[in-house]
């Protein structure tokens, strides 16, 4: 055993540093220079550890082989155990939501129209914090706190774009059926959504719940029920750039969440538009101009779990994405709902994007029964009042999430374990807070969209 101690000793040295400096790298090319800073520390003090420890007498070395050995033995024990076992338990709403009520839908209405009479005396309770809300410089505003007049311009032209597909999202069906076996067109039609640029996409059956009750903005007339016309939906996703979310709550990242409003728009268009043209009736749901609830539809369609911030979890991009819908009578297989307890409870035990909140709109503890579902409930008016101070659509509890990092192996092998342990799932949420902080601050944009020298800096 002693004339193996050094050559174990100088491998799992070896190991410790190519791991860390590794990371360190991988974290530069992220732009997440406290990770590769602490990365290069603890390359370097456990490459001093080990590699040292071949100096020293075999006693000592045998004492720190015990010890290594002994600690990943528990780990390995502790990874088997069912820590953090949870239930999904019933998280389906029993009633459907009136679009009215949402904050979008009211932030729309005119002082003065019938619209905004009709809603504030079905709703009074609602008028002092919208009338709060409007008093606010608003979104994208020049007024705002983190104005940025040359970088605004972008969301504003997606943003024009995504209205003007508004009146794109259905139209009239070909005559002619084209046929195929179903389980060969539901290839066919998950295929052509990847072609179009979706990055996931799933099946489900249409349920009552994923359908607004009543117009609230959009297309039609105002406060119309919405019937469910549709048998089935096809939800996809579509990615947001690791570097330009990260600068969030300025400028660069409502750019990119605008501009991933497009591309969903773009794609879900694409598809219905294909599938009408197929002689089947298809209808887009798009930013502005939704018929249904999409994290619902997404959720059930097989494409994630949803989190503490309200937002879809999915399996490689966590909430980074922007999602899709199209409903139609297109017959396809639907896929089945992959439960994922694991973030149940890693949003239990992490609360990273409720301590950094800066609206404080996201709540801390468990889930709790609203509406006979199980589910973590926002405060949208708070969330939504605060955009309207700062100019953009924050996206801060998206920016420091821990399932938010790019889809790289490093950051998949942490998903797998998350996926599998609960004991892993709290030894990555201590790493994420050693490597990126409890509290992370807004990493550098991408330097194109640096060119203002007066660009409003973190108060």
């Amino acid at each position: 055993m002693e004339k193996i101690a050094n050559p174990i000793l100088t491998v799992i040295g070896a190991l410790f540093v190519l791991v860390f400096v590794g990371f360190g790298l991988i974290s530069l090319h992220e732009r997440e220079r406290r990770a590769a800073i602490v990365a290069g520390f603890v390359a370097v003090l456990g490459g001093a550890i080990f590699f040292g420890a071949t100096l020293l007498p075999y006693g000592f070395q045998s004492v720190l082989l015990l010890i290594t050995a002994s600690i990943l033995a528990i780990g390995l024990l502790l990874s088997l155990l069912p820590i953090g076992n949870v239930q999904i338990g019933k998280d389906t709403p029993k009633s459907r939501v009136d679009e009215r009520d949402i904050m979008f839908a009211r932030w729309r209405l005119e002082p003065g129209s019938p619209e905004y009479e009709s809603y504030y005396h079905m709703r009074p309770e609602h008028i002092r914090g919208d009338e709060l809300t409007r008093s606010k410089p608003g979104l994208l505003s020049k007024e705002s706190r983190y104005a940025d007049a040359i970088l605004f311009a972008s969301p504003k032209g997606s943003f024009f774009l995504t209205e003007a597909l508004h009146n794109a999202v259905d139209g009239p069906v070909a005559v002619e059926k084209e046929n195929l076996p179903t389980h060969q067109m539901t290839t066919y039609i998950k295929d052509l959504t990847m072609y179009f640029g979706a990055l996931d996409v799933g099946i489900t059956e249409l349920r009552p719940y994923h359908v607004y009750s009543h117009i609230g903005r959009g297309a039609g007339t105002y406060g119309a029920t919405i019937p469910m016309e549709h048998q089935l939906a096809i939800a996809f996703t579509v990615e947001m750039d690791h570097g330009m979310i990260a600068a969030n709550p300025y400028a660069p990242g409502v750019m990119e969440s605008a501009r991933q409003y497009v591309e969903s728009a773009r794609v879900a268009v694409s598809l219905a538009a294909a599938i009408r043209h197929l002689g089947y009736p298809a209808r887009a749901h798009i930013d502005g101009n939704y018929r249904v609830i999409a994290p619902l539809v997404a959720r059930d369609a097989g494409l994630g779990e949803i989190g503490r911030m309200g937002l879809l979890m999915t399996k490689r991009h966590g909430p980074r994405v922007r999602l899709g819908v199209v409903t139609t009578n297109l017959q396809l297989n639907p896929d089945s709902r992959i439960l994922d307890p694991s973030v149940i409870d890693f949003c239990n035990i992490c609360n990273k994007c409720a301590r950094n909140c800066p609206s404080r709109s996201i709540p801390f503890g468990t889930r709790q029964e609203i509406d006979g579902a199980l589910r973590w409930k926002i405060d949208p008016d708070t969330c939504f009042r605060y955009w309207n101070v700062i100019g953009t659509d924050c996206g801060v509890c998206m920016t420091v999430c821990p399932y938010s990092h790019p889809n790289a192996f490093s950051h998949n092998l942490i998903r797998w374990g998350v996926r599998k342990s609960g004991f892993l799932r709290r030894i990555a949420l201590w790493l994420d807070d050693l490597f990126y902080g409890k509290q992370p601050t807004p990493r550098a944009a991408p330097k194109w969209t640096q060119i203002r020298s007066s660009q409003k800096t973190p108060e």
